[in-house]
């Protein structure tokens, strides 16, 4: 099972988010080819209702915090209410930026 796959599964189990993408984005770093270890998680769930943006960051490292220890090296949140989905972004999340770093 892909790193990606279990992300997807755990976050699908623990928030039954209306909208989910998980986005392998190790291939914008320095990195071997085929590396999982870079990824944007975008996450539509009714569990961030009336909850501040830390606190739906917490949610989500405790539900990966075995993948954070051992095989992710970078997670990028964009955590969202269904009326934040909606109305802020129309259904698309922002762009993730350029690496800058690991020497490319």
């Amino acid at each position: 099972m892909t790193v990606a796959s279990v992300i997807e599964q755990k976050l699908l189990d623990a928030f039954q988010p209306s909208h989910l993408d998980v986005i392998n984005e190790s291939n914008n770093h320095n990195v071997p080819p085929g590396s999982e270890s870079h990824f944007k998680v975008v996450i539509v769930a009714k569990a961030f209702e009336n909850e501040r943006l830390i606190k739906r960051h917490r949610l989500i490292n405790n539900v990966l915090s075995q993948e954070l220890a051992e095989k992710i090296h970078a997670l990028a949140l964009h955590t969202y209410t269904e009326k934040e989905w909606q109305e802020q972004y129309a259904g698309k999340a922002p762009s993730s930026p350029n690496c800058l770093g690991g020497g490319k």
